[in-house]
């Protein structure tokens, strides 16, 4: 797992590494704030479109084959990055590395499903989580030591010589998890998919500078969304699908599925949009705005390191909701501030949303995906990835919208505080909802040993109508 482990952290820390550098690098490139945005929501679009195919490409490669492919295909997306002289070569180069976290990510978890019995999913996604939590939190931080002292290009060179470890871990001890069946490529299914998942990222991140009743953004979500559904329909009547859409039938899968969804967009949006808060509301230099966003991080690293242990012994439902009513409450914070709030006070906002965020994460996943079968475990993990980050994406390119509206076409401090209140509406709006839906579906402890008798008799044949 270590090879997956350190390259599934350095996709999920390229995720969020950024966002810290936005503003200085769209001075520095001389580019709108809508434009540089597309750093994020393009390396996000990458990794969307490629996710659904991962359950395809597990049954084409090995998990050897893949892995490595994914490790060296994001150094090279590292260095083209590091090295570009431009925004659109920048561009290109995070999108290298979309393609590389695509990959890895639903890896990590086939991987996990694959090797750890029932009873210890839990710890197993508990330490995933500390990755895929952790990294994308502490990425700003990280990023913003690297900026104090040397320049944005070295956020990329960092990445090198870790992913060259995970790289000479993968070709030494990984092992192949899964049966190479080859099925049948249905290239149709390939083309519906990227025109929606694409069509729907384009169509939120283009409204953020054209504004939702602009032709270009109802054209692209109408595409997009007719896509999905005609893609989704094809996979129903598929003898081999690329997707199998049928993993939502279980009930389980369906809610644990649309928690994670809201949790990372929380994560996405906070993460978004603190770091453009500290330095153009507080005026605080980039060096200290990663400081002071350690404490942050570092409790999200503890709270993702226990809150799956918490899943083996108090079930899904009780850390779910907690949960999220913790990163409510960090959120309502961080809505009640402005360009004249103490620093302390933002920290501590901060530390709340993140013992909230990873809380309900791998309780979350572990909740939706115990549910499935083992014929569906591939699957699931390739729906649940894909959707996260689409909405993830989704995520950024709304905070964008919330956060120009708020401004009201001027950067100054005072709008610049204004626009990311009107930003964090959303990640407080996003964590209410985590409750509601926690609350009303997600049901009392499921037990692994309920799971287990769950699975057995789904892989039966047999519908388990609890679960549906």
């Amino acid at each position: 797992m270590m090879g997956l482990l350190l390259g599934g952290f350095i996709g999920m820390f390229s995720e969020t590494a950024l966002n810290i550098a936005l503003s200085s690098l769209a001075t520095k490139m001389n580019v709108p704030m809508g434009t540089i945005q597309w750093l994020v929501i393009g390396y996000l679009l990458v990794v969307g479109i490629l996710l659904p195919l991962s359950s395809l490409l597990t049954r084409w490669f090995t998990t050897r084959q893949l892995l490595i492919f994914a490790l060296c295909d994001f150094i090279v997306g590292a260095i083209v990055a590091a090295l570009a002289p431009s925004f659109g070569m920048l561009l290109v180069g995070r999108m290298i590395q979309g393609i590389g976290t695509g990959i890895l990510l639903p890896l990590i978890f086939l991987v996990a499903l694959s090797i750890y019995p029932m009873d210890k999913r839990g710890a197993a996604m508990g330490i995933i989580g500390l990755v895929i939590m952790f990294a994308p939190a502490v990425g700003p931080t990280l990023a913003g030591l690297i900026l104090g002292v040397l320049s944005w290009r070295y956020i990329f060179w960092v990445m090198v010589p870790i992913l060259l470890i995970a790289l000479i871990l993968a070709i030494i001890f990984t092992k192949n998890v899964s049966e190479l069946t080859r099925p049948h490529v249905d290239v149709l299914s390939i083309v519906m998919s990227t025109i929606g998942f694409g069509g729907v990222v384009i169509g939120v991140s283009l409204a953020s500078q054209t504004g939702w009743g602009s032709w270009e953004v109802l054209l692209a979500l109408v595409v997009g969304i007719v896509s999905l559904a005609l893609f989704c329909r094809r996979q129903l009547h598929l003898d081999e699908p690329i997707l199998n859409v049928r993993a939502f039938g279980i009930r389980s899968f369906s809610v644990g599925t649309s928690l994670v969804m809201v949790d990372f967009m929380v994560i996405m949006s906070s993460m978004y949009l603190l770091p453009m808060y500290w330095q153009d509301g507080l005026m605080v230099p980039v060096a200290l705005t990663g400081m002071l966003m350690l404490p942050g991080g570092i409790i999200n690293a503890v709270v993702s390191s226990i809150s799956g242990r918490l899943f083996d012994r108090l079930g899904g439902r009780r850390p779910v909701i907690a949960g999220f009513c913790v990163a409510a409450v960090g959120a309502v914070l961080l809505v009640l501030t402005n360009s004249h709030s103490a620093y302390w006070y933002v920290v501590v906002a901060h530390i709340i949303l993140m013992i909230g965020a990873p809380l309900a994460m791998s309780p979350a996943q572990t909740y939706g995906l115990n549910a499935l079968p083992p014929r569906l475990a591939a699957d699931g993990s390739s729906i649940m990835n894909t959707l996260q980050q689409i909405c993830g994406a989704i995520a950024t390119a709304l905070s964008t919208s919330l956060m120009s509206t708020g401004e009201a076409g001027q950067r100054t401090r005072d709008a610049v505080s204004s626009g990311t209140r009107m930003g964090f509406m959303l990640t407080l709006t996003l964590a209410i909802i985590g409750v509601i839906v926690a609350t009303v579906f997600v049901r009392q402890q499921q037990a692994p040993a309920d799971v287990e008798e769950t699975s057995a008799t789904q892989s039966a044949g047999h519908e388990a109508p609890a679960e549906r």
